[in-house]
């Protein structure tokens, strides 16, 4: 019988504080992305197709909860933008567009500002 410690390797390196650098840098780099969707639509598509693929390597980190907040900013902002197409025609789109880009803003700084303090999101 082997008794040697079972080793498990993460997928993003741990520093000493428990920190995971590369993983919280590839949740900045989705949160540029998404703010980079304002210039390039195509980039908050890339954005959720990175979490959807390094979602499993953040599960159970603090970092778990900024993923889920960016998906859900994806897809509660493409939905919001489907409505306001569609009843643009009626006028009130206009101004459901203009409510849904202010919101995606207000998630994208709040996730930000949230992940350089370290804390979680909630969701």
């Amino acid at each position: 019988m082997d008794d040697k410690p079972q080793v498990t390797q993460t997928p993003f390196p741990v520093d000493n504080s428990g920190n995971m650098p590369s993983a919280k840098t590839l949740t900045g780099v989705v949160y540029a992305l998404q703010a980079a969707s304002f210039l390039f639509g195509v980039s908050l598509i890339v954005a959720v197709i990175i979490n959807y693929v390094k979602k499993n390597d953040v599960q159970g980190t603090w970092l778990e909860s900024h993923f889920r907040w960016q998906i859900r900013t994806f897809w509660f902002s493409l939905l919001w933008s489907i409505l306001g197409i569609i009843t643009f025609v009626a006028v009130i789109g206009y101004f459901i567009l203009v409510a849904d880009l202010v919101w995606l803003i207000y998630r994208i700084v709040k996730g930000w500002l949230s992940l350089a303090e370290g804390k979680e999101m909630y969701n």
